[in-house]
């Protein structure tokens, strides 16, 4: 079994920062891929970033190009989600997720293992 935890969620105004966490326990995945997605009330779930094994392949979705930064150490069975500048438009609940493909996706599909959730609210 893989348990994905996320952490580090909250209430902030607009134009602050946040920090995910998502730690990985149970089995080893082998050079996993991780991705974060989120789900505003009435939406449907959306890509929001993903990183390869490595580290040295992401991918953002447009809405958060240069505000977010995915990042993950290994060591650790870690992966983060830097937010700046954050908009009353990224409050959702936010979820990371594992997939044992080598290559980053956008599509939920194709994510094998997730977490529960942890909330992010932007006030304006």
């Amino acid at each position: 079994q893989v348990q994905l935890v996320e952490s580090g969620g909250g209430l902030v105004q607009a134009g602050g920062s946040l920090r995910l966490s998502c730690a990985v326990s149970g089995r080893t995945l082998s050079r996993y891929v991780m991705g974060w997605f989120r789900q505003a009330p009435g939406k449907e779930r959306e890509f929001v970033a993903g990183i390869n094994w490595s580290g040295g392949s992401t991918r953002y979705a447009d809405s958060v190009k240069g505000r977010f930064t995915i990042s993950r150490d290994n060591a650790k069975r870690t992966t983060y989600l830097q937010m700046n500048s954050l908009k009353p438009e990224d409050t959702a609940l936010y979820y990371c997720a594992a997939s044992a493909r080598a290559v980053v996706a956008d599509r939920a599909t194709l994510y094998d293992y997730w977490g529960q959730g942890t909330q992010v609210t932007v006030s304006s």
